[in-house]
């Protein structure tokens, strides 16, 4: 990356959202999580041809929220008045350098001390190759769906992806956890 990716991030312009969605200002990102606004947020998970394995990648430890932790999904933020499935297709494109057929699993919504969002959980198929031109992923394993629970106790991962990035949600397995707040 040419730019300072910290930088680039914090100057991102984002909207600060009520519960239900309605736009209350837009800020930068820098702002948004000095204050803990509510913003809107896309998850994709990326599971392999067959659905049994979920690719988990570590994040940069220049991420400005969980430096170093594995994900369960790529994604983040949207851009201001970006639409839900465009947020989707360009963070698995910028983060994962791949285009793929999303399925729309729904709303979904995460709170806890210092972090508040509204969102829409995806997920897709694909084997690869996978590319990280972005700097924003380190390095990836595929888990299987039914050793999920199992990796997210032994390793720290986001708390908005250990709860909202289940097998359940994915359609396979047990229920999400329950630390932090989790509606669908």
């Amino acid at each position: 990356m040419s730019a300072d990716p910290r930088a680039t991030a914090a100057a991102q312009l984002v909207e600060h959202v009520a519960p239900d969605g309605t736009v209350l200002e837009i800020v930068t990102r820098a702002e948004m999580r000095a204050r803990s606004l509510r913003h809107r947020s896309v998850y994709v998970a990326v599971l392999d041809r067959l659905g049994r394995r979920l690719l988990v990648h570590l994040r940069a430890d220049w991420k400005d929220v969980f430096p170093g932790a594995w994900d369960l999904a790529f994604g983040g933020v949207c851009d201001v008045g970006e639409a839900w499935h465009d947020a989707a297709v360009r963070e698995l494109r910028e983060e994962a350098g791949v285009h793929a057929e999303l399925t729309d699993h729904g709303d979904v919504a995460f709170e806890a001390e210092g972090v508040a969002l509204i969102g829409r959980l995806y997920s897709c198929r694909h084997d690869g190759p996978f590319r990280f031109d972005d700097g924003e992923v380190t390095d990836t394993a595929w888990v299987a769906l039914d050793e999920l629970a199992g990796f997210v106790a032994a390793n720290t991962v986001p708390d908005d992806s250990a709860v909202l990035i289940t097998a359940e949600a994915l359609g396979r397995g047990p229920g999400p956890s329950e630390e932090g707040s989790f509606r669908r």
